[in-house]
This record gives structure tokens, C-alpha cells and sequence, in this order.
């Protein structure tokens, strides 16, 4: 055999004509991905029948090609749907593409071989990860509006129940329950938003692009555009093909959902605490001591609390590989795979037992009333009670600060000072004073859009119930999935 003819010990690689030597058997085995991108083939595989008929299209392949590639295709998906192991272990694949390739001839013959006409693994990736992300949000949309729901159900039936809330992790003021909960739920309702934008900036199709300059064939890019339901197609082939600000965005969404989630588990933590006692923990959801036997431990907060950690190394890992990338395709964007599927199945985790954690809690709400009732956590509303008597705040604050300094050494809150107490702190006081700082009026002071006033959160919580009601409305008909696409065929 010339020495110019590849070598038969390695046939079945995609580039193997270039090449005398055999890949070193140790390096061959490393620079693989498909240990990992098999998790990819449901885009695999639905991006191949998009080009098939885009192919068909450029008079590439006849109608009668397309179709028995179109066939072959989803036999694939049928064939291993229940044994990704084997498609994860298969001794030959370099990647997911080569993969399908390999299964392809096996199928149809050198027919199959027609299929990489006018494409690259380039293009092939960058669609398949668009696919793969696209289908991930709609998954971690439906939890979290799951998790947002459970949120409105505690705060609907919280009531008027009542809880300090903290600056400094100091008791400040008294807040609803409700409105506690609710702004858990403005924090998921911005990260639904983020998702959201995040799948409007990346249902682009790269598809014609080709390796770097685009396709050397006339293709009709919409085709396969349309048939993947991408809303647009990329505007410039390099670009497109090493493009993945769309990865480190999500990455830095989910980041964003993983911080909200720790600080909530953050906040259950300390209030289930005996110095707390705000929240009784769901047996159901923690574990006790080996050593200890009175213990309950909150380890599923505290492990949601760490998951940040993990997730937020994956959008770093991201963003050091691509730091100083130059254009176009580099195989250091192999890297970014791995924690796209690593930092997306530990959220849709956390997500899932977050909302069935919420709907256990329960509120200790006596001993959250009793800690809003003492500490003066009424100084706020006592100030602005001498505002309306003409006081200039700065004085009433300075006045109000002195009659907090005088109960302190009498063991006392401003509510059990006498009138003439009050006023040697300011002839302003009256009767008036000891109904405008109850509990109750402290509350109802905040009358403000976004307040904590009991009738600013009963509107709050119908507004926020119908936005999270148009949330899963538009998430509700999630469009077909890339692994339903590979299976229903042309």
C-alpha cells in the first residue's frame, strides 16, 4: 500500500485521509468527548434530518435519499433511547457526530456518508448545544414557577401573620409573613425573565455555517432553521462558529437562580434555629445526628446554601476558557460541555425538592409574632407619628432615639411609657401616639406601592399569583422536544 493511502488501522475517522500514523491509543482515548456529548444525541440527531432536507433541497440528495436517512435517523433514536450506556461507551466515537455517522452506515451504507455534505462538526456543536440549552430552560422554567407557587401558597396562607425583618441581621420592623415569602417570588419571577432572554438571544441557528467561512454549498439555511424551530439564523459564519457567549450567559442565569436559592436556604437555616424558632423543619427533609439523638438537621438547606459553589465554578470554568480564545473553532470549546450538563442537573435538582421543601414548612408564627412585639421594632412608625404632628424627621428621629434610650434603662417599650413620659421628650405626644405604634398600625404605616401594609400585600399577592399564572401559561405547551423531534420522523 502507498504510504500516501490512510492507514487501515484507522478508518473509521472522520479525518483520517490527512493522516500516515495511527492516533498514540492513550491520547486517542483522552481527546474524546463522547464520554460526555452523548448526552447531545437527541440534537444530534434532530439537527442531521434538519440538514438531510436542506440537502435535499440543494439537490444533494434525491427525495428517496432524504427519506431513508430520515429513516435511519430516527431508528437510531428508537434503537438507543433506553441504551445511552452504550452510545456513552462506544469504542470508536470520537463524539456524538461520529457517532450517529458510525451508526448511520451501518444502516444505509456509503449513503450515509452523503449527510456530512456542506456541514461541520463546527457548526454541527454549536447547533447541538443551542438545542440542548433551549430544551434545558423550558425544564428549569416549569420548576421554577413550580417552586414560585409554593412560595404564593405559604404566603397565602400565612395570612396576616407577622415576623420581624432583619438589616444588619438586626430586628428592624415588622413585616407580613406574606411579604417575606413574596420576595422570594420577585426573585424567581427576574430569574424566569433572565431564562427567558437568555432562550431569545440563543434560538439562532448556526447551521450553514460550516468550519469557519460557511457552507461551500448554495444550502437554503432556513430549512433546517424552521425545522429546528430557531427563530433567526446567525448573521456571520465565524462568529457562529465559535460563539458561545450563550452557554456562559445561562451559566451565569443559573448562577443568579442558585445564589436566590442559597439565600433562602440561608434564611430557613438561621430561623430554625432554637435561637430563632420561626420554622419547624419537614422531618420528611433532614437528618438527625449519629452521635447526637435530639438532633434535627436542616442538611437539605445547607446543601442548597453549597450548591451555589458548584454551579457558579461552572460559569467560571466558561469564562477562563474562553478568556483570549481566538476566532473561530478551537477544541478548547469541548471544555464548556461538561459544565453546561453539570451545573444544569444540579439545578433542576435543587429545583425540584425546593418547591416540595416549601410546600412542608410550616411557621412557627407565635414565635414570630412575640419577636415583632418587643425591641422596639415600632420606633420607625413612632417617628413618623411625630412627622404628622409638623415634626421635621430628623428631629423626630433624634426624639424618639432618646425615648428608646429611656426605656432601655426602665426595661420597657415605648408603648407602656406614660403621656407624661412621652413628653418630656416632646410636647407633640398624645393620646393618639399609643394606637399609631399597636402592632397592627406599624404595619399599616408602610401604605406604599411594594409596603408591607396588610392591604399592599393582599394586592401584592394577587398580582404576583397572576404572574406567575402567565408564567406557567407560557411554559405550559412546551414545544417538541429535540428527543420527540428524532423520533417523529419527517
Amino acid at each position: 500500500m502507498p504510504d500516501f493511502v490512510s492507514n487501515e488501522k484507522h478508518p473509521t475517522k472522520m479525518w483520517a485521509g490527512r493522516f500516515r500514523a495511527a492516533p498514540d491509543p492513550f491520547f486517542d482515548h483522552w481527546q474524546r468527548s463522547i464520554r460526555f456529548d452523548w448526552q447531545l444525541l437527541w440534537e444530534e440527531l434532530a439537527a442531521s434530518r434538519a440538514h438531510a432536507l436542506a440537502l435535499r433541497s440543494a439537490g444533494i440528495l434525491t427525495h428517496d435519499e432524504c427519506e431513508k436517512i430520515v429513516r435511519a435517523l430516527k431508528a437510531i433514536g428508537t434503537d438507543y433511547s433506553t441504551k445511552l450506556d452504550r452510545v456513552r461507551d462506544d469504542p470508536q466515537a470520537e463524539d456524538i457526530h461520529h457517532f450517529v455517522e458510525l451508526r448511520l452506515t451501518e444502516a444505509i451504507g456509503d449513503l450515509g456518508l452523503k449527510l456530512h455534505t456542506g456541514r461541520s462538526r463546527n457548526e454541527q456543536i454549536a447547533t447541538d448545544l443551542r438545542l440542548h440549552i433551549r430544551h434545558q430552560v423550558s425544564d428549569l422554567l416549569g420548576r421554577l414557577t413550580a417552586w414560585a407557587q409554593e412560595l404564593l401558597q405559604q404566603a397565602q396562607s400565612a395570612g396576616e401573620a407577622v415576623m420581624p425583618s432583619y438589616t444588619h441581621l438586626q430586628r428592624a420592623e415588622p413585616v407580613l409573613v406574606a411579604h417575606w415569602l413574596l420576595a422570594y417570588v420577585e426573585m424567581l419571577l427576574r430569574d424566569a425573565s433572565r431564562l427567558e432572554d437568555c432562550l431569545a438571544r440563543l434560538n439562532v441557528c448556526p447551521l450553514g455555517s460550516g468550519a469557519v467561512a460557511g457552507a461551500t454549498l448554495a444550502l437554503d439555511r432556513t430549512i433546517a432553521a424552521r425545522e429546528l424551530r430557531f427563530t433567526a439564523l446567525t448573521a456571520n459564519s465565524i462568529d457562529a462558529t465559535s460563539d458561545r457567549d450563550f452557554v456562559l450567559e445561562y451559566l451565569q442565569v443559573l448562577t443568579q437562580i442558585a445564589l436566590h436559592a442559597s439565600r433562602f436556604a440561608e434564611e430557613i437555616t438561621l430561623f430554625s434555629t432554637a435561637e430563632f424558632g420561626f420554622v419547624d423543619l419537614p422531618e420528611q427533609f433532614s437528618t438527625g445526628s449519629s452521635a447526637m439523638p435530639q438532633k434535627k438537621n436542616p442538611d437539605l438547606t445547607e446543601l442548597v446554601r453549597a450548591k451555589v459553589g458548584r454551579i457558579h465554578g461552572a460559569a467560571e470554568t466558561v469564562t477562563l476558557l474562553l478568556k483570549g480564545l481566538p476566532l473561530a473553532y478551537n477544541k478548547d470549546m469541548q471544555e464548556t460541555q461538561e459544565p453546561v450538563f453539570a451545573a444544569t442537573g444540579e439545578s433542576l435538582k435543587m429545583l425540584q425538592v425546593l418547591a416540595a421543601f416549601t410546600r412542608a414548612l410550616q411557621f412557627r408564627t407565635d414565635r414570630m409574632r412575640a419577636a415583632c412585639q418587643t425591641g422596639f421594632l415600632n420606633a420607625m412608625a413612632a417617628a413618623t407619628y411625630l412627622v404628622h404632628k409638623g415634626v421635621p424627621f430628623r428631629k423626630a428621629h433624634e426624639k424618639i432615639g432618646n425615648a428608646v434610650r429611656y426605656c432601655l434603662d426602665k426595661k420597657c417599650e415605648l408603648g407602656d411609657l406614660s403621656l407624661a413620659e412621652l413628653r418630656q421628650f416632646g410636647e407633640e405626644f398624645a393620646e393618639d401616639f399609643f394606637p399609631a405604634v399597636t402592632l397592627e398600625a406599624t404595619l399599616d404605616c408602610h401604605d406604599v406601592l411594594g409596603g408591607t401594609a396588610r392591604n399592599r400585600v393582599r394586592t401584592a399577592l394577587e398580582d404576583a399569583r397572576k404572574r406567575v399564572e402567565s408564567l406557567a401559561e407560557r411554559h405550559s405547551s412546551v414545544p417538541l422536544n429535540e428527543k420527540e423531534a428524532a423520533h417523529a420522523g419527517a
